[in-house]
């Protein structure tokens, strides 16, 4: 059973509300990697849209994070970027279509699952008030807390801040209104900031029409890219989609929607993703995923059924389709401050996951699975969960 599309302003906004997860890599991974921005967004508005129209309830789409930051901090070459998503695809699809993830998701306890969520929503909060405070790693590149306005600070304050600040009261105030959906209301807001304030980067280069598609724009990673992909960036990403692109997802999917996401399987992720990879290779964007982040912001903003997959979808395949390339100046008006507040909320969304956790046991899992995130990453918290959660299922451990 599945939900009925809705077209709605809470669905709108709803879609709206995982900005702050996917713009920040995507604009680094065209301005540092050098990806196609146009084939970047239209592969992504393209995922939304299947993906909705199979799963029938809110699905995110965003980029594969150990690829992104790892790929914008060395800055390596899009052919490297490319190479990995086509082998990330390769191996869901494997491991979709032969059954093999949803053993892993049948014996991943609930405890590991709450741990990759919490750790995944402490880190969406911490990288929404670094966007807030101007020290994400896009900023600091840019030497600039809000490198597209003209304004910097007000008086003594950063704009930042003041940015930050007034979208969080927003939020907070209209986070359970329908008349006035928060995440469509702070992200207006901002754009409206961008006009008056913006440095206006590329808007006079901004020529409507139909821009066809480039096929291959950066040509194809040679065997050596594939090499390198493989050992630097499809190893340590494996953990992490597996941890939180699918079995956290799938989990927190049931939780929202119950009934209506009979669709939302482990093997049908897998497989949705490595179609998703695979459109995103042929037109020169990023890696692609699903994720547990993504889905809470998604639904605390208002969405609820894939009419707000559609709609966001079909909204950036007409951004790329009709601007091309100069899409970045449009995606520049929005202060990152404002992606900052979508980001905090999101976090705070999926980490309240953990409330049913009621065993100490269960607990220090969570808590020691976000430690070891903080200190490392999410892939190595994910497998030392796993071991964790087995090694205390006996009597004689205590804690």
């Amino acid at each position: 059973m599945r939900y009925k599309m809705r077209f709605n302003r809470l669905e709108f906004a709803g879609s709206l509300g995982d900005l702050g997860t996917l713009l920040p890599l995507s604009i680094g991974m065209t301005l540092i990697n050098g990806l196609n921005p146009a084939g970047l967004f239209l592969a992504v508005g393209l995922f939304y849209f299947l993906s909705g129209l199979y799963l029938g309830v809110t699905s995110p789409v965003q980029p594969m994070k150990v690829i992104g930051a790892y790929a914008v901090a060395t800055a390596m070459s899009g052919q490297q970027i490319l190479a990995s998503g086509m082998l990330m695809g390769i191996m869901l699809l494997i491991m979709g279509a032969s059954g093999a993830i949803s053993v892993v998701g049948r014996y991943t306890p609930k405890a590991v699952i709450r741990g990759v969520q919490v750790a995944t929503g402490t880190l969406l909060m911490s990288q929404g008030v670094k966007l807030m405070l101007g020290t994400a790693k896009l900023q600091i590149l840019h030497q600039a807390a809000e490198p597209y306005l003209t304004v910097q600070h007000l008086g003594p304050i950063p704009i930042g801040i003041v940015i930050g600040a007034v979208g969080f009261v927003l939020t907070l105030l209209l986070i359970e209104s329908r008349k006035l959906p928060a995440g469509l209301v702070v992200v207006t807001l901002g754009l409206g900031v961008g006009l008056a304030l913006g440095t206006h980067e590329g808007l006079d280069k901004l020529r409507l029409g139909f821009h066809m598609p480039e096929f291959f724009p950066l040509g194809l990673p040679g065997q050596v890219d594939f090499t390198f992909a493989f050992f630097a960036l499809v190893l340590p990403q494996i953990p992490m989609t597996i941890g939180n692109a699918v079995i956290a997802d799938v989990d927190l999917s049931r939780q929202y929607f119950g009934e209506h996401s009979t669709r939302v399987t482990d093997r049908a992720l897998c497989v949705l993703m490595a179609i998703g990879n695979a459109i995103s290779f042929v037109l020169g964007g990023m890696p692609l995923c699903t994720g547990a982040g993504g889905l809470a912001a998604h639904f605390r903003f208002g969405a609820r059924t894939a009419g707000s997959n559609l709609m966001i979808g079909v909204l950036f395949c007409l951004l790329a389709l009709s601007v091309g390339e100069q899409i970045l100046a449009i995606l520049y008006l929005l202060p990152m401050a404002v992606l900052g507040v979508l980001l905090l909320f999101a976090g705070s969304q999926l980490a309240l996951t953990m409330i049913d956790m009621q065993t100490r046991k269960e607990l220090f899992i969570v808590l020691a699975m976000l430690g070891i995130t903080l200190a490392s990453n999410l892939a190595v918290g994910f497998l030392v969960g796993l071991a964790l959660a087995y090694v205390l299922k006996s009597d004689r451990l205590q804690i």
